[in-house]
């Protein structure tokens, strides 16, 4: 666990000092209104738009419902994760990551617009903080109050995370928005533990937990090639966005707006408002699972 950390870290360290900033988009009056009231939040990781030298599918992305092209040959992405894999909580100070056991071919996905079988590394979310915004995609402009990001590698192609991190075709992340409604009996697990790591750097076991709970039955997603959200940004993901959202109730949003971007003894920051603004789309195509006209 420590040794992935130290790893962790000093990627994170070194793409850092090769970031740049680049200007803010244009945008309407309205529009400009409401993006600098979410900005003015954002931990300074995502305080501007960074990208990276000569970036041509970075993410997030507004995903245009009528403009997304449908794939019949997108097949159904097939899901099998080992509760048993499920090893820690760890708060590192921008989101909270769920992380798994992935030495072997126990939790993985196949099927989609994926080639390979990808293992699950972790997963996290991203929130506002307040209900009006806290995705990282977007649905004809539309913000949802948190993401969820499943993260899995490609362990055909690649001996490790690590490696795997770098290339074109190393990850895939499964993303579900959540959405305000009824109660979410399969996440309230996981609510329930999260005022153990509060702070920055905390981290708990946290096992037997399976996130197929935390995926919508309902099999329609897009697909589109990008990025990481955070550094380093490598453009080595295959994203796959569910089309349905999960609900949950305002007591568990509320929870993850108790977590802390700061350590234990440091003033405190509300952890809201983790998200990375939105990347232009580029020449890029977002397919579709499903036929584009049945919009909801």
């Amino acid at each position: 666990m420590n040794g992935l950390k130290v790893t962790a870290l000093g990627l994170l360290s070194k793409q850092l000092k090769s970031l740049r900033a680049v200007p803010a988009r244009p945008c309407s009056l309205a529009a400009c209104s409401r993006k600098n009231t979410r900005k003015a939040a954002l931990h300074p990781l995502w305080q501007s738009p960074l990208t990276i030298p000569g970036g041509t599918r970075q993410s997030p992305i507004n995903i245009q419902w009528r403009d997304s092209v449908y794939d019949p040959f997108l097949k159904p992405l097939k899901i099998s994760y080992d509760p048993t894999t499920c090893l820690h909580i760890w708060n590192n100070g921008y989101s909270f990551l769920v992380e798994f056991d992935d030495s072997a071919d126990r939790s993985t996905i196949v099927g989609g617009p994926l080639e390979n079988k990808y293992r699950l590394k972790q997963f996290h979310f991203h929130w506002g903080a307040i209900n009006d915004w806290g995705s990282e995609h977007t649905v004809d402009s539309k913000f949802y109050p948190a993401e969820l990001h499943l993260v899995h590698w490609n362990a055909v192609e690649y001996p490790s995370f690590e490696e795997a991190v770098m290339e074109g075709n190393g990850l895939a992340v499964i993303g579900v928005f959540l959405k305000l409604g009824a109660r979410h009996e399969g996440l309230q697990t996981l609510v329930d533990a999260l005022p153990a790591v509060r702070h920055k750097d905390t981290v708990i076991e946290f096992d037997d937990f399976d996130p197929s709970c935390l995926i919508p039955s309902c099999p329609d997603y897009w697909t589109y090639a990008g990025s990481l959200t955070t550094p380093p940004l490598t453009e080595s993901v295959t994203w796959i966005i569910k089309k349905k959202p999960i609900e949950v109730d305002e007591d568990q949003l509320e929870a993850f707006r108790t977590l802390l971007f700061t350590s234990d003894g440091e003033e405190e920051r509300r952890m809201v408002d983790n998200f990375r603004p939105l990347q232009p789309l580029m020449n890029r195509t977002v397919r579709s699972s499903f036929r584009p006209q049945l919009s909801p």
